[in-house]
């Protein structure tokens, strides 16, 4: 995965941008990047730094700056709301069923239809 517009800080081995702390080699794509969701889960972060090859030092850089730059401002879930909930359990509101779309394809399909050339 190609590292976010957003760079905020470059190390030799990572970077913290606007998707979390990303690999600065592209050859890894994407396999040890933290997303900022999970920027302050110590269980990812320490399997992260455990890898071979993580240079331990740039890694914990990263992860000071990233945590600067986003706290952790876990929002919890909101709570639902009991009077939908037992409006919705009365069955007096319905969750709403999308219909399935139906594609099909008539005449003639275009990949097979001969190319136009323009001539001069």
């Amino acid at each position: 995965m190609a590292l976010h517009r957003d760079i905020f800080w470059v190390g030799r081995q990572w970077a913290v941008t606007g998707a979390g702390i990303q690999a600065v080699d592209q050859r890894l794509r994407g396999v040890l990047d933290i997303e900022l969701a999970r920027l302050w889960d110590d269980d990812l972060v320490q399997s992260r730094r455990a890898k071979p090859g993580v240079n331990a030092a740039d890694f914990d850089e990263a992860l000071t700056v990233a945590r600067e730059r986003f706290p952790n401002a876990a929002v919890e879930a909101a709570a639902p709301d009991p009077i939908l909930a037992q409006m919705k359990a009365l069955g007096v509101i319905e969750t709403p069923v999308v219909p399935a779309m139906k594609l099909r394809a008539e005449g003639r399909l275009a990949r097979f239809l001969p190319q136009w050339r323009i001539r001069r």
